[in-house]
């Protein structure tokens, strides 16, 4: 089983983990930028942590023979925060850069004016820097967060297939699926979906334009939930085809779309500005 992970939050896990999701079939992953917990205090923390994105977590996942790629941008929730949107001016050069392959997350989680004018900003450099978005709904109000995001998206002009509805659920999926953006869901072992959830979900609607991620941020989180999802799809009668269209085909072709995805062979350099992260021997990718 191959697997490209289109959502994890590979800055809060460990190289234990990178090893574990190559074991289990993961080869390729989106990080998008988002909430760290701890509150910036300032546009240079924000840049500091987009440098590691585009630097030192794609040479972290190569030494253990996975292809990392990132989205950029101001999460909703720090949207809200005035010492944090100046970094929106700070955007356009990193959306410049190989391996970001889309804008996010961005989207809303108060819904509030702050958040309503940061989302307009990045869809309309999305449409510049002609990438796809990643759009994270709201925790609360989920339904009424993903109507307002789909009309926005609408109202920008983006063509629903260059955006991604991400943390959907089965109040969600249909609005989503009717829109013509693609609809995304994130397994987490006590919140949002669980495999056998999503594996309903396909049997209903069927597998395309359908992602599924394991986010695995700093809360209580599983990096294999991607794997455990394709075990739960074959059990519940699914073929191997239809595993692979989920967890591979169609995270590529929806990033593919950015024309910076790279999953040609990995060739690993041995430090990244001096460091190294392998200790001992090297094992082999």
């Amino acid at each position: 089983m191959r697997i490209f992970d289109p959502h994890i939050h590979m800055t809060s896990r460990t190289t234990d983990d990178y090893e574990a999701m190559y074991e289990a079939g993961v080869r390729a992953l989106v990080e998008p930028a988002f909430w760290l917990g701890q509150p910036r205090t300032g546009v240079r923390s924000f840049l500091d942590y987009f440098d590691s994105l585009v630097g030192w977590e794609p040479f972290r996942a190569a030494q253990f023979g996975i292809r990392h790629h990132c989205t950029i941008a101001l999460n909703p929730k720090e949207a809200n925060d005035p010492r944090c949107v100046d970094v929106l001016d700070e955007l356009p050069r990193y959306l410049a850069k190989d391996g970001v392959v889309a804008v996010g997350e961005v989207g809303y989680d108060s819904m509030t004016k702050e958040e309503d004018e940061a989302f307009t900003r990045q869809l309309d450099l999305a449409k510049e820097h002609e990438l796809p978005i990643m759009v994270h709904t709201p925790h609360r109000d989920k339904a009424a967060g993903t109507k307002r995001t789909l009309d926005v998206v609408r109202e920008s002009g983006i063509a629903p297939g260059m955006v991604v509805v991400d943390h959907l659920n089965e109040m969600t999926v249909k609005m989503v699926v009717e829109s013509g953006s693609w609809a995304a869901f994130s397994i987490y072992p006590d919140t949002k979906m669980d495999e056998d959830r999503m594996v309903r979900i396909l049997q209903e609607f069927g597998t395309d334009r359908m992602l599924v991620n394991s986010a695995a941020d700093w809360g209580r989180s599983d990096p294999l939930k991607t794997r455990k999802t394709g075990d739960a799809m074959l059990a519940a009668g699914f073929t191997a085809d239809d595993v692979d269209k989920v967890l591979w085909r169609n995270p590529v072709e929806f990033y593919a779309q950015s024309g910076r995805l790279d999953l040609e062979d990995l060739k690993t350099d041995e430090t990244f500005e001096g460091n190294s992260v392998l200790r001992g021997v090297r094992k082999d990718a």
